[in-house]
């Protein structure tokens, strides 16, 4: 998901399955900030298996990833770029790249609009793509493989490149690799939008963690990976002129009585700083974390259930007002109010209607 300054949501879908209740791409919806309604989500651009979005900074172009196994007649994923409509929020195709490795799951947009950079986690590699004046996709430049495996031998029996953030300053890349147990750091070239390999080369996680997906507080001094198979989160010390991590520990997502399957999925950070967020698929929810400003660590503050299942991403409004939650197997969004004293969710709100079904 992908808010713009407007309160415009973007939202991307697995478009697998047939019926009249099967996604066929991008979908567009608007929050009114002040009383907390969703409008309908309309269909604005076809695309196969967009799972997860960027927009340029400039709001003028948004780009999708294609979680496939096969794009454009190559074998792997793909992305597509699309121009925008600031006045209407519809997408038109600009134009579309192989990503070179399969289940390509995210993607990044420097704050310059010159460069994206995408995680294919069957290939477990990182693709870098050069990006237009006009928005568009230049062919790509880079494929950066990575090595090794984990303690899970059916989820990290290889590499898994799972998410891509850029530091504060963008001169360092983060890429948590969920089959490797480590947060990989590379450099961002100055004279050409390129990665470069970094000492250290990053740091490695707990056995079996999984990390998944990489956040900064918004003062840049710490980052927060959640990781995917032990339902953790973990802070992070960072040393921006080095590009270092240092681990400050990790806290556990889940209910203490909870003792079903389950995998985490998305993080954020509040705007405020004083609050991190985590969502979990199995117990259904979203935890609540205070964050020492100070040193910053985490401590649980409680958990809130999404009213369905498989809450695969969230989003936070830019004012952060609003809680936005995707909930994948129930074909679902979930809005809760953000209490600004605790961090707390109060129950969602009901979801919005569901878009009309295809002519």
């Amino acid at each position: 998901m992908a808010f713009s300054s407007t309160f415009e949501i973007y939202l991307g879908t697995y478009t697998r399955g047939s019926g009249p209740e099967a996604s066929r791409g991008i979908y567009h919806l608007r929050l009114d900030a002040e009383t907390g309604r969703l409008s309908t989500p309309q269909l604005v651009a076809e695309a196969e298996n967009p799972a997860f979005l960027a927009l340029h900074p400039s709001g003028a172009f948004l780009y999708a990833v294609n979680e496939t196994g096969e794009f454009e007649g190559e074998k792997g994923g793909g992305v597509s770029a699309f121009t925008r409509d600031p006045a209407t929020g519809a997408l038109a195709p600009l134009n579309r790249r192989p990503a070179g490795g399969a289940w390509t799951c995210h993607l990044a947009v420097d704050s310059a609009g010159r460069l994206l950079v995408v995680a294919n986690y069957g290939g477990g590699n990182v693709a870098v793509f050069p990006l237009g004046s006009d928005g568009r996709l230049a062919s790509r430049t880079q494929l950066l493989q990575h090595e090794g495996a984990g303690p899970n031998p059916r989820r990290q029996e290889a590499p898994h490149a799972h998410g891509v953030t850029f530091s504060p300053d963008e001169r360092f890349l983060l890429v948590p690799d969920l089959g490797i147990d480590r947060i990989v750091v590379y450099s961002v070239s100055d004279d050409a939008p390129s990665l470069l390999p970094h000492l250290p080369p990053g740091a490695a996680t707990a056995h079996g963690a999984g990390p998944r997906h990489v956040v900064f507080s918004p003062d840049g001094r710490h980052a927060y990976a959640v990781n995917e198979l032990d339902n953790t989160v973990t802070g992070y010390a960072w040393d921006a002129p080095s590009g270092t991590l240092t681990p400050l520990g990790s806290a556990g997502t889940l209910p203490a009585d909870f003792t079903g399957e389950n995998t985490t999925a998305e993080i954020a950070v509040h705007p405020s700083g004083r609050f991190v967020y985590a969502s979990n698929r199995g117990d259904n929810s979203i935890a609540v974390f205070e964050r020492n400003p100070d040193d910053g660590t985490l401590t649980p503050a409680g958990h809130a259930s999404t009213g369905g299942r498989e809450p695969r991403s969230f989003a936070l409004s830019p004012d952060g007002h609003w809680l936005l939650a995707a909930n994948q197997h129930r074909n679902e969004l979930r809005l809760f109010r953000i209490d600004p004293a605790t961090g707390a969710l109060p129950p969602p709100r009901p979801p919005p209607p569901p878009p009309p079904p295809p002519p």
